[in-house]
């Protein structure tokens, strides 16, 4: 089911506490049109016994609930018992880069099996000691092989800027994009939140900015400069032209709710949240008939506050806001939830 043109999907990584195949029913049955996969120990253990079986029940299941899928890789602990979120494609250790490359081939094939949508990944944080320069270098090598990959497989890989990381917003992705020499499968999750969170342009306008590559959106409630995904209506964002950019942008892919620390209470959040997207989505206006997308211009080629590279901008080169952007906030936001 869609509303006003978009198609809502959740987190399965807010599920923690729920069998795999209870939460696709659970989601199914609120009516959302698909979910966030994330590879984990509870869900879809890429590197349990069995895989291709279980891989195999999961496609069943769902398209038994009718839902689309779009593969994750942010699992906490999955690669290290003691260290969050590591090793990554920019850790020093080799034999960690090639941990989390292997992660990334078995999640693209994971996502080829299902026809997922895209393959959802990140940068990571650079290891006390290393320089920008070789934490850039070695992620844009992990990048080329895991595109690679992907590009056998007949799969999109999905990038997520993430605050505090090496890549944490548009201009760092279109960096990165650039280095990859624009490949087509490398495409852009845009965590609606975190636009909020750091970037210097209002959400809806990251939305523009972000459109040409767009393969998913995350999207949950924020404050400015705080790291900690919230339910809707308990952060600072205004929704209605944010649902109404991704319309107008003709944008088809799904839009998930990433709710990671609400496991405990994951039925009636989701619950909670596809009526406020649906409410919000039914309410906003219908583009005209025929009229077509705007065209946000690529993101702006300015230095990435956490490695981007490159010169400034000017109006000339029509790659300025139309609209005065929001405040910039501190250098590092506060981190509350990761």
């Amino acid at each position: 089911m869609t509303a006003g043109g978009l198609r809502f999907g959740y987190g399965t990584n807010g599920f923690a506490d729920h069998r795999l195949s209870d939460a696709l029913s659970v989601l199914a049955g609120l009516g959302y049109d698909g979910v966030a996969l994330t590879l984990d120990h509870q869900h879809l253990d890429p590197y349990a016994p069995g895989l291709a079986t279980r891989v195999r029940r999961v496609g069943r299941d769902l398209r038994r609930a009718g839902l689309a899928v779009v593969v994750e890789t942010g699992a906490r602990y999955l690669l290290d018992p003691l260290r969050k979120h590591r090793p990554t494609l920019v850790s020093a250790e080799p034999e960690g880069r090639a941990a989390r490359l292997e992660l990334l081939r078995r999640a693209i094939r994971v996502g080829a099996e299902l026809g997922a949508e895209a393959v959802h990944f990140w940068s990571g944080t650079p290891d006390p000691g290393t320089t920008r320069e070789q934490a850039w270098r070695r992620l844009e090598e992990g990048c080329a092989q895991a595109l690679a990959e992907a590009e056998r497989a007949g799969v999109d890989l999905a990038f997520e800027p993430e605050p505090g990381m090496l890549v944490e917003d548009l201009a760092g992705y279109r960096r990165l994009l650039r280095a990859l020499g624009g490949h087509e499968r490398f495409r852009l999750t845009l965590d609606i939140g975190h636009c909020r969170c750091l970037e210097p342009w209002p959400e809806a306008r990251c939305v523009e900015l972000a459109a040409d590559r767009l393969a998913h959106v995350q999207i949950e409630d924020m404050r400015r400069g705080v790291h900690e995904h919230l339910p809707f209506g308990e952060g600072e964002m205004d929704f209605p032209p944010i649902l109404q950019a991704l319309r107008a942008a003709h944008y088809t892919g799904l839009v998930s709710v990433e709710l990671p620390r609400h496991s405990h209470a994951a039925a009636a959040t989701a619950r909670r949240s596809i009526e406020f997207l649906h409410q919000t989505a039914t309410t906003i206006a219908a583009p005209a008939d025929g009229a077509s997308a705007p065209q946000g211009p690529p993101a702006p080629d300015h230095e990435s506050r956490t490695g981007g590279a490159g010169g400034g901008t000017s109006p000339d080169e029509g790659r300025m806001p139309t609209r005065k952007p929001a405040p910039a906030p501190a250098r590092t936001p506060k981190e509350v939830a990761a």
